[in-house]
């Protein structure tokens, strides 16, 4: 059984009681660490694929210890020119070793779901507002107009039902929301 994993912005193919070296976690050592970004899942001659993820699935790996990587040096010298400029750089990286691989029932995946519900009943508040925003913005003075973006002007105008306002520059609608 072996999965595809994203782990600190890299993929990594994992199976059970691998080490894999990731860029810097800000777990201490000895922690667990659950990965649920499960992109390809292969158990036997079962495969899964995620679009993006994988719902329920998760990698639980334990932190093992942190270290830095070999040095990589960096030379830049252009011919002819007398440049040249010598660099080197050792890369902070966090040593784990995969646990288990969780097909289905992970502890992570629900929260987000949760999360996931519960936008879209905060959303149409948000929209019911943007709503109610330019109505109540229309009647002010033309000082005020003149500070907002042609984008904001547009959707006063189409709050108030002004036809033509998809073609009106700045001034023109300014004239035609003071109205």
């Amino acid at each position: 059984m072996y999965a595809i994993v994203e782990m600190a912005g890299q993929q990594f193919k994992v199976a059970k009681d691998q080490k894999v070296y990731v860029h810097r976690l800000q777990e201490e050592e000895g922690n667990k660490v659950t990965f649920d970004k499960v992109l390809l899942l292969e158990d036997g001659d079962n495969v899964t694929i995620g679009a993006p993820v994988i719902e329920g699935a998760a990698v639980e790996a334990k932190v093992v210890k942190h270290l830095k990587g070999d040095k990589v040096i960096v030379f830049k010298k252009k011919r002819r020119k007398g440049y040249q400029k010598k660099n080197g750089h050792r890369q902070y990286l966090t040593e784990i070793v995969v646990e288990s691989i969780l097909a289905k029932g992970a502890k992570k995946a629900a929260p987000a779901k949760a999360k996931a519900e519960a936008k879209p009943v905060a959303e149409p508040k948000q929209a019911e507002k943007k709503a109610e925003a330019p109505k109540k913005e229309a009647p002010k003075a033309t000082e005020d107009l003149s500070s907002k973006t042609v984008a904001e002007l547009r959707d006063m105008a189409k709050a108030k039902e002004i036809t033509g306002y998809s073609s009106m520059k700045k001034a023109e609608l300014i004239e035609a929301l003071s109205k």
